[in-house]
């Protein structure tokens, strides 16, 4: 059997995530690593055997022994990186938002057609949940009618303090959006994989909550609790805390979504709702293993995940028999698997399941006609090309 050798740029709390995934799909192994803290990048490779410790993202860039390369960086690195692994030949996963901008998406995407033997994904990885999959098969094949509406959120509580702070909150490292380019889009993704159509025009209110934080003196993990003898310098904010998204589908559906990271107590909540002529289905995360079906004149259900029951197109991405539970690191496997898959069989030339660069650009730009919409207080299209 063929292994593909992958090295991880960047090792924060995604990067490992990536590594745990890879190693889960059998067909790849993480034989190099890098980090702008190599003391970081020293322990970790010593702690989880990974052979190959690099000081700079170039130097693993052209080991001529690797073959993907997964950037897990800040999105101020993105294009960087993204544009030096394709120019060298090297397949590239990409962490979410794909870059600062949509020009810097548009560039990428270019530079993608200069290189067609390049595959590329994005780490939107709920779309890749068993049960997202199945109802997207579902919602496809007319079960639940004509979707009429499309809602949920995307709440954190990680932000909600003063004293939290994050490289996400500097327009220099994060763009102009913190909120919305690093959940809003996540939902985003999964309502338009259900949907089986992009979002065309948006509406939105964006609030920034606390337009001063405090930076920490010394450097704190992204999800992690400032120590208690913590030095602060006071900075201000431009980012947003929150933002409240009306939405239009090209169907003709329309929709809702709320997204936060100053939400107390919801730490990775999300929901998502699609309302039809005839039944409605909805997925939560925090019970990532069912979905409900909502309808008028029958009893509702409570659909469980069982591989015996689903669609034979999403069958594939569940592992366990029924009552053994799947969620997120099962999503993160999938959407490797995906595209480990087409690495090593060919992706061809219809629709793939994961998140390419084409929808990465596009998430881009609704980030930014939400960004429009908040300043302008009006409905905002999402721009051509």
């Amino acid at each position: 059997m063929r292994y593909v050798n992958v090295g991880i740029i960047g090792l924060g709390f995604i990067g490992q995530c990536h590594i745990d995934a890879v190693r889960r799909i059998g067909c790849a192994r993480v034989t190099a690593v890098a980090d702008a803290d190599y003391g970081l990048a020293k322990r970790k490779a010593l702690e989880l055997g990974i052979p190959n410790c690099y000081e700079t993202a170039d130097e693993l860039i052209h080991d001529p022994e690797i073959d993907v390369i997964h950037d897990c960086t800040p999105n101020h690195l993105h294009m960087e990186i993204n544009e030096k692994s394709i120019l060298a030949g090297k397949h590239i996963f990409s962490e979410k938002p794909l870059g600062m901008n949509s020009a810097e998406s548009a560039r990428m995407l270019t530079l993608l057609k200069e290189h067609p033997g390049v595959l590329a994904g994005v780490n939107y990885c709920y779309r890749m949940n068993a049960l997202i999959q199945d109802a997207k098969n579902r919602i496809a094949a007319g079960e639940i009618g004509r979707p009429y509406l499309i809602h949920g959120s995307y709440l954190q509580d990680w932000m909600l303090y003063d004293t939290d702070y994050n490289w996400r909150v500097e327009e220099e490292y994060a763009g102009i959006s913190r909120t919305v380019a690093d959940i809003g889009t996540h939902w985003m993704d999964t309502a338009q994989v259900l949907a089986g159509c992009r979002i065309t025009e948006v509406c939105a209110n964006t609030v920034t909550a606390l337009p001063y934080r405090k930076k920490p003196t010394r450097q704190v993990e992204t999800f992690a609790k400032a120590a208690a003898d913590q030095e602060y310098d006071l900075r201000p904010v431009t980012t947003e805390d929150y933002a409240g998204v009306l939405v239009r589908f090209e169907n003709g559906a329309s929709g809702v979504f709320q997204c936060s990271q100053i939400s107390a107590g919801r730490k990775c909540f999300i929901d998502i709702e699609v309302d039809g002529s005839a039944a409605s289905f909805q997925w939560q995360h925090q019970t990532s293993d069912r979905m409900w079906m909502g309808k008028r004149d029958a009893n509702n259900e409570e659909i469980m995940r069982n591989p015996n029951l689903m669609t034979p197109e999403a069958r594939k991405y569940t592992y366990l028999a029924a009552g053994h539970p799947e969620g997120w690191n099962d999503a993160m496997r999938n959407n490797l698997s995906a595209f480990y898959r087409d690495i090593l069989e060919g992706a061809g030339d219809g629709p793939v399941d994961y998140a390419t660069f084409e929808d990465g650009h596009y998430l881009m730009k609704l980030t930014e006609a939400i960004m429009e919409s908040g300043r302008q207080r009006r409905w905002v299209p999402v721009q051509e090309g």
